[in-house]
């Protein structure tokens, strides 16, 4: 330590006590008290909030894959989308969603989580809500309509992704953490399940209707589409009340906003109560502490022991992301080999039996598949450990996508071949979210300082997102390559490439089971405080006074 950094870490108040002393100690001391705290309504109560967006976020980017349909059968021509259109509506989202999570990650770091939580909730709900009250005019196409709100929605979406993973993180306890965190992720699986649900629901409460419709015509199916899309609204409004009264998590008021006495009263609040109180005419001591600063970031992350554990977060997130919404393109396969596909009837019929067996079997694959691998992570994450598990998942859907890719003709030859190939399928499905796909989002939530932590979620969460662009663009353009659907067996191979790299992007992270997050942050947490700034005296929220000669 150099004579200046000794001098403020020795800084002492007219008393002769140690200030800065006693404030890092009172700093770990809080933190020891959230890390061993037992488990509590607050707990739940953080978990449900978190976990309600998550639902709406899941429920929103799923719907569009049933309702593009039924806009094909509205607005296409020939009762379809364009190959354009229809790519265009579903990579809108997560164009958004890469957008969102760079930003709301960096926002949440700056000016607090509290602050930001629930902005993100406003703005899905308002583009979910433009896109049912979307209409078409000579000058603009319903369909550019929509790509235009589904992108403002997706910003939404992604700014979901860091604040739910930090808060949810901060406020857990050491122990169960990793569970609290897998329980809020876990909402997609649900988001997922409900939206082919309500679709059936919407498809059978209309069926009377569509098959008393003209065929050229059938101008109820506008009707449905929207109130499909519509309802993504009202989750995320029963949630939005609850997320701004979240209080603001301690580690963000004593690391970033470096007041340690409001930090340890937080403390004491929410984990009796629940509650938090801000007194706007308390004097404000604030602790010299490490501060976020461009350069700061690049001096961090620059030493190979913090950067390959963001490397290892954005490429292990992307890997999966890149088979992960591969699999959703090619559902519509699936759903042909389970014997769900386009039915052989004509007209009207046609259209009602089609919708039907698209929400059936996509209530098939969510239950086969998704919702039971959020739970077995959820049983065993804070027992084996977040990395066993990635790597298991890894591993086992590099040899899923082998046999289904390599041995693509022979299991679909038959139908006692394809009825193999649906298990391999669902079996991927379970193993992304027994895997990496539940890791990846909770590892970034952990790994990193406070002052980065949202940052580098986002970061990581947004090279995810690239992944399912490129997984949504590149691979739609290599399917028919030879002829129709003559790549897939070659498009799963590449996803069992982009599993096994994430094999190797897997052994770049820590293990975060049963360690602290200043542990992880892998800075030295005794003596983080150096000194002390000048008090500061709050009124209404300006500074009216300062003691001179103290920085």
């Amino acid at each position: 330590m150099d004579n200046h950094a000794e001098k403020s870490s020795l800084e002492s108040d007219p008393k002769g006590n140690n200030v800065a002393y006693t404030l890092d100690q009172r700093r770990r001391a809080a933190l020891a008290e959230i890390d061993n705290a037992k488990f509590s309504w607050f707990h739940v109560k953080v978990c449900l909030v978190a976990g309600a967006g998550f639902f709406t976020d899941a429920y929103d980017i799923f719907a569009i894959n049933i309702a593009s349909t039924m806009l094909g059968y509205v607005y296409g021509a020939g009762g379809a989308l364009s190959a354009n259109q229809d790519l265009g509506i579903k990579v809108a989202t997560p164009v958004g969603t890469l957008v969102g999570q760079l930003l709301f990650g960096w926002l949440a770091d700056v000016v607090g989580r509290k602050r930001m939580y629930g902005i993100e909730l406003m703005i899905i709900i308002i583009g979910c809500f433009a896109q049912a009250l979307s209409g078409r005019a000579h000058a603009v196409s319903i369909i550019a309509v929509l790509i235009v709100w589904r992108f403002i929605m997706g910003v939404g979406i992604g700014g979901d992704y860091p604040l739910s993973a930090v808060i949810s993180s901060e406020f857990a306890t050491t122990r169960t953490r990793g569970r609290l965190m897998t329980a809020v992720f876990a909402a997609q699986g649900w988001g997922n399940f409900t939206a082919a649900l309500v679709a059936f629901i919407i498809v059978a409460a209309y069926k009377n209707k569509i098959l008393h419709d003209d065929p050229t015509i059938l101008f109820h199916v506008d009707f449905m589409w929207r109130i499909l899309i519509g309802l993504g609204c009202v989750p995320g409004a029963v949630a939005l009340y609850f997320r701004l009264t979240i209080p603001e998590t301690p580690r963000f008021t004593m690391d970033i906003e470096r007041n340690v006495q409001q930090a340890t009263t937080d403390v004491d609040n929410f984990l009796t109560s629940g509650t938090f109180v801000v007194d706007p005419d308390a004097v404000v001591q604030r602790a010299q502490a490490p501060k976020a600063s461009t350069r700061d970031f690049f001096a961090h992350f620059g030493k190979w022991e913090n950067g390959k554990v963001l490397l290892g977060c954005a490429w292990s997130w992307f890997a999966l992301d890149i088979a992960f919404y591969g699999l959703g393109l090619n559902s519509s396969i699936v759903l042909q080999t389970i014997g769900f596909g386009t039915p052989l009837t004509k007209g009207t019929q046609k259209v009602y039996d089609n919708l039907k067996n698209i929400c059936v079997g996509n209530i098939i694959l969510s239950v086969g598949g998704l919702i039971p691998g959020y739970y077995a992570s959820f049983l065993f994450i804070d027992s084996w450990g977040r990395k066993p598990i990635q790597l298991m998942g890894f591993i086992m859907l590099t040899i899923l996508f082998v046999i289904m890719g390599f041995g693509y003709d022979v299991l679909t030859k038959t139908a006692s071949a394809k009825k193999a190939f649906v298990f391999l399928y669902c079996l991927a499905n379970f193993f992304q979210n027994f895997g990496p796909n539940t890791t990846t989002f909770v590892v970034p939530g952990e790994v990193f300082p406070t002052r980065y932590r949202s940052t580098a979620h986002g970061i990581s969460a947004a090279s995810g997102k690239l992944g399912a662009v490129v997984a949504q663009v590149g691979f739609q353009r290599l399917r028919n390559i030879g002829g129709k659907d003559k790549f897939l067996k070659h498009i799963l191979e590449i996803f069992a490439f982009f599993m096994l790299t994430g094999i190797f992007s897997t052994l770049l992270i820590p293990e975060t089971k049963g360690r602290t997050l200043e542990e992880l942050s892998n800075e030295k947490q005794e003596g983080f405080i150096q000194g002390v700034a000048a008090p500061v005296e709050v009124q209404d929220g300006l500074v009216v006074s300062r003691k001179r000669g103290q920085q």
